[in-house]
């Protein structure tokens, strides 16, 4: 049996319009909504890992290969809400600092066979995301499939470029970006 470990995405920034109209869109046309508060650390490490707290626990996951690629492979390990200082203090402990600091509202959608997130990035901006888990096989079909929602969403595909950008910007500049 083929491992489903592959997350296959496709993200693009949103308008404020489009951001009402895709949370008005899919709260009516989908099932499993789910509003989240997310805190995300991402890592000083030679792996792209992390740790998450949100409204029903915390977790640590990776992902292998380059930011904001379509398809990477990604696990993760699922804890507690109130496990996530012990998460903290675990990657301190092993001599790895926070790189950067995400905090997200997300409105989390199951919609034809997608994960859908509509998200409000604190200091970043808003992201439109649909995913689909899949094993190595199925990667390229997966994206094909995503690429057509976003164009019957009528919603263009930010470039990879863009994110990376974007991604550096809010790197460097977090801290100053998320002050409430």
């Amino acid at each position: 049996m083929a491992c489903n470990n592959i997350e296959v995405e496709v993200r693009s920034f949103l308008t404020d319009e489009q951001y009402d109209r895709m949370l008005g869109f899919f709260r009516t046309s989908s099932n499993d909504v789910v509003e989240d508060n997310q805190v995300t650390y991402y890592f000083e490490a030679p792996i792209d890992i992390r740790i998450q707290q949100n409204n029903s626990g915390s977790k640590i996951w990776m992902k292998k290969g380059k930011m904001h690629e379509h398809a990477r492979e990604e696990l993760e390990v699922k804890f507690s809400r109130d496990e996530f200082p012990m998460l903290e203090q675990m990657f301190a402990m092993m001599g790895y600092p926070v790189k950067v600091k995400w905090f997200r509202k997300r409105h989390k959608f199951s919609w034809k066979g997608f994960s859908v997130c509509v998200d409000d990035n604190r200091g970043y901006g808003r992201i439109l995301e649909i995913e689909r888990k899949t094993n190595a096989q199925g990667k390229d079909w997966a994206l094909l499939e995503i690429r057509d929602a976003f164009n019957k969403l009528d919603i263009p595909v930010t470039p990879k470029e863009e994110f990376d950008k974007k991604y550096l910007e809010y790197v460097q500049n977090w801290r100053e970006l998320t002050k409430s």
